[in-house]
């Protein structure tokens, strides 16, 4: 294959088994170490959509530049994620190959995407509150602060269906990055590979579960402080707000992930795959 491709990565097919792989270690690990790793990815994301909200508080920036130069700088999250090692519900949506090829149990898949789901909101909250509580929303005369209250009200105003196809197309380019990711052999590999699709779903708007249970509730515990926020109605700046975006985003999420990723490459190259022969893979 390296005589066909010409670069030093994996083929296609190769990193087909390999997300096959490491599904069935995700799948078996601890129900500690899920929560731990689940919540440092949590914190991960938002760590990556604070520094997208710095970004964008900056009124001088053409819409399109602060965008992608927002984008490129949430990439921050997956990177940590993949690189420093953590559990995140998008990326896991991936786990369906190894369901699908009858190495785990569904049961098993279904657990690990509500374990993880959960220790993401409590990682994705914490950082939100500490984050709120660092005054960090006071930056640039209260900018930032405004910054993330119109972030998460928009959000919190999207229909329904909106919401769906944002979080579908959302995590195709999620689950793309971290398939890209597989292909690397090196950290810097890795981190080129999840640049440009994650800053591409951040940039066209599209809606990522993870990310929100950060926005959201970071503009919640702002609107309590003294930040004027313009044109955005903080009225839907509350729990039940994050539910009705969470509850879409979310299912977008899985079909995006699960379905238009995971599933499609499972049919093209692990289809017929004889489950017995493949080795247990490496993280």
């Amino acid at each position: 294959m390296p005589g066909v491709f010409g670069f030093d990565s994996y083929s296609p097919k190769e990193i087909a088994e390999r997300v096959e792989n490491v599904g069935v270690i995700k799948a078996n690990l601890p129900l500690l170490s899920q929560v731990a790793l689940g919540a440092l990815a949590g914190g991960f994301i938002g760590l990556g959509a604070m520094f997208f909200t710095l970004v964008v508080s900056d009124g001088s920036l053409n819409f399109a530049i602060a965008r992608v130069v927002g984008g490129v700088v949430f990439s921050l999250g997956l990177i940590l994620v993949v690189v420093a090692g953590a559990e995140l519900f998008t990326g896991n949506n991936l786990l369906v190959m190894a369901t699908v090829a009858g190495r785990i149990p569904v049961s098993r898949f279904l657990k690990n995407m509500i374990v993880i789901y959960l220790a993401n909101f409590v990682g994705a909250v914490g950082l939100a509150g500490l984050v709120a509580m660092s005054g960090q929303g006071q930056m640039g005369n209260s900018a930032v602060g405004n910054a993330a209250i119109t972030i998460a009200a928009a959000k919190c105003a999207l229909p329904f269906s909106e919401a769906f196809f944002k979080g579908v197309l959302c995590n195709l380019l999620v689950c793309l990055a971290v398939w890209l990711a597989m292909a690397g052999r090196t950290v810097a590999d890795k981190i080129l590979a999840i640049i440009f699709p994650i800053a591409a779903f951040v940039a066209c708007g599209f809606e990522h579960s993870v990310a929100n249970m950060y926005f959201i509730p970071l503009a919640i515990f702002l609107r309590e402080q003294t930040v004027a926020v313009g044109a955005a109605d903080p009225t839907i700046l509350n729990w039940i707000g994050l539910a009705r975006n969470l509850l879409p985003v979310t299912l977008g999420n899985l079909v995006g992930g699960a379905g238009m990723v995971g599933l499609v490459y499972w049919v093209i190259y692990r289809r017929g795959a004889n489950p017995e022969s493949a080795p247990p893979g490496n993280r």
